[in-house]
C-alpha cells in the first residue's frame, strides 16, 4: 500500500474542527493528519539555528529526501576527483609555462 502526502495550510476552530485553505488532493478515504502551529514570521524571534531546526522537521514531515551518511559520503568523493576542467586548466597552464619559461606567474 502506497502512502499519498499533501500539505495544506488550515486554522485549528476552538471546537477542535479544522478549516483548510485548499481541498487537498487526495481520494475520499481514512487519513492521518499531523498538526503543526504556525508561528507568524514577523514577530518570530528565531535564531538562524532554530530556523534550520524548524526547516529540518518540516521537510521531514513531507517526506523530504535527505542523504544518508554513505550517500553524502559518495558525493563528497565524487567533488573531489578531477574532472575534465580540471585537466584542461592543467594543461593550459604547462603550455604557457612552455611559451614563456622565464615570465612569472
Amino acid at each position: 500500500m502506497s502512502t499519498a502526502e499533501v500539505v495544506v495550510q488550515g486554522t485549528l476552530k476552538p471546537d477542535g474542527t479544522l478549516e483548510l485553505d485548499a481541498k487537498p488532493d487526495l481520494p475520499p478515504g481514512r487519513v492521518t493528519v499531523i498538526l503543526q502551529q504556525h508561528v507568524p514570521t514577523g514577530g518570530s524571534q528565531e535564531n538562524w539555528w532554530q530556523c534550520l531546526q524548524r526547516m529540518r522537521v518540516e521537510r521531514e514531515t513531507s517526506g523530504y529526501p535527505f542523504f544518508r551518511e554513505e550517500e553524502a559520503k559518495v558525493y563528497l568523493e565524487e567533488l573531489r576527483e578531477p574532472d575534465v576542467i580540471d585537466e584542461l586548466l592543467a594543461h593550459e597552464n604547462d603550455q604557457g609555462q612552455e611559451r614563456n619559461p622565464d615570465k612569472p606567474c
